[in-house]
């Protein structure tokens, strides 16, 4: 007897992936990496390269990026007995703004790092422990006479992900960031932006494609895999977005022309989602969202989604599955480990049509 799709449990989204196949380095250049495409109406799969997306793009349809920038959140410093320690920040404390010195984090060794103690990061920069919240991570200070941003490029390290086993490289500062981002605030880069080009999006937009550009802040959270085997029991972290009126309302354009939405990345999907309501129709907005998608969520903001591949049990992947049916992805997971496809952040990317 099958399953409704919204009964599924969090073990229907693991599956074996050989370390081999973790991309520890992105391909050169760009949009030279392997590109999957799932066609929903026929369950089909095809397999292309990222730059063909030019001419998978119709004119009228809208390719919309997320234009977060990846802070240098990572800090090593030593504590006041001289040990070493790490604090990776993880988003301020109060508002949007990046600027602000109370931040969320997560520090090592925790169990050194309690209240009252002290990371010193640099002669201009020490990272002072508030206090311990109710998941373990902390809340911290930044004391620096610099500001904030400033302390961060000039002391801060990339934050590769954990599966990234190997030590930052000065190619990495360029390397996980799109090339169109400007708005500071991530501590994971949106990955499936990675693979695009100028050219490629001067290519895209001369074809008649509208280029329209948001923001979401990535949390670490978005790497946190589902523990518990009911994924309804899951507390989705939240994320800051802003969505400017012009972006929304070139949204809408499209949308009232007949046009389609691609969602670069699963973090366009849930602004876009968050952003738009029953009728379809898209509302500017900046705060704060919590969105949990997974199967049978009906999507009404976006109608072709581009991802990279995720990693088992995470909310990630069962966006992905939601939108494009949890049978198929699954397929095409299988698919791309026996055809040998590089995944996760530095990976190859998929596109459900």
């Amino acid at each position: 007897m099958s399953r409704s799709p919204d009964s599924l449990p969090t073990s229907a989204f693991d599956y074996e992936l050989p370390s081999r196949l973790i991309a520890h380095h992105p391909v050169e250049p760009r949009d030279q990496s392997r590109l999957m495409v799932l066609r929903r109406d026929s369950d089909s799969i095809e397999h292309r390269h990222f730059h063909d997306l030019a001419e998978m793009i119709p004119p009228g349809d809208a390719l919309v990026l997320n234009e977060t920038r990846v802070l240098p959140a990572r800090l090593l410093g030593r504590r006041s007995t001289g040990g070493e320690a790490e604090v990776l920040l993880l988003q301020p404390v109060d508002g949007l703004g990046y600027d602000g010195t109370d931040w969320s984090a997560l520090v090592r060794p925790g169990v050194k790092l309690k209240p009252g103690r002290t990371v010193k990061i640099a002669p201009e920069l020490e990272v002072e422990i508030l206090d311990v919240r109710s998941d373990g991570s902390r809340t911290v200070r930044l004391h620096t006479e610099l500001p904030v941003l400033t302390a961060l490029k000039q002391f801060g390290r990339m934050p590769l992900p954990p599966y990234i086993d190997r030590a930052v490289e000065p190619a990495d500062a360029d390397r996980y960031q799109t090339v169109f981002a400007r708005s500071e605030g991530s501590v994971a880069a949106p990955t499936a932006g990675l693979h695009f080009t100028d050219a490629l999006l001067r290519q895209i937009e001369a074809a008649g494609v509208t280029l329209i550009r948001i923001v979401l802040h990535v949390g670490a959270g978005t790497f946190r895999p589902v523990e518990a085997e009911d994924p309804s029991e899951h507390v989705m972290h939240s994320e800051a977005y802003d969505v400017s009126e012009d972006a929304a309302g070139q949204l809408n354009r499209v949308r009232g022309a007949g046009g389609k939405i691609w969602a670069v990345g699963t973090t366009v999907a849930r602004t876009l989602e968050t952003i738009c309501d029953q009728r379809g129709a898209f509302k500017a907005g900046r705060g704060w969202t919590d969105i949990y998608i997974r199967p049978a969520y009906h999507f009404r903001g976006v109608d072709h989604l581009i991802t990279n591949f995720h990693l088992p049990r995470s909310t990630l992947l069962m966006l992905v599955a939601a939108f494009a049916g949890y049978d198929s992805v699954m397929k095409a997971y299988r698919t791309a480990i026996d055809d040998e496809y590089r995944f996760y952040s530095y990976g190859d990317a998929m596109v459900a049509l």
